[in-house]
């Protein structure tokens, strides 16, 4: 029985004025049994502290639930952010989608 994926792609700048709403957004795929729910960061253009901090957050709820949040799709200064902040090392990270998905299926 493969696990219940979801995917959540947010898009623009997530910062504070997007950050509450990206959170909910993830609240109710968890309240819809997603077990993995992948962040498909493609059309995201710039990430800001408080948008990583709400990332973290959702991870450690995520993490509490015993469920998986994955991230792809990063830009440059996407991946420079996670990289100064160590945060490279605490998220799972795939390049893109097919890497998330080659890597699952090996799971599975």
């Amino acid at each position: 029985m493969s696990a219940n994926v979801q995917v959540i792609e947010p898009a623009g700048i997530l910062d504070s004025t997007k950050a509450e709403e990206f959170r909910q957004s993830v609240e109710d795929l968890l309240q819809n049994g997603a077990e993995i729910i992948l962040v498909d960061l493609k059309d995201i253009t710039f990430i800001d502290s408080s948008g990583l901090g709400t990332l973290v957050v959702l991870l450690k709820k995520i993490r509490g639930l015993n469920r998986t949040l994955c991230i792809c799709s990063m830009n440059d200064q996407v991946k420079m952010l996670f990289e100064l902040t160590s945060m490279d090392r605490v998220f799972e990270i795939y390049e893109n989608r097919q890497a998330f998905e080659a890597a699952k299926l090996q799971v599975s």
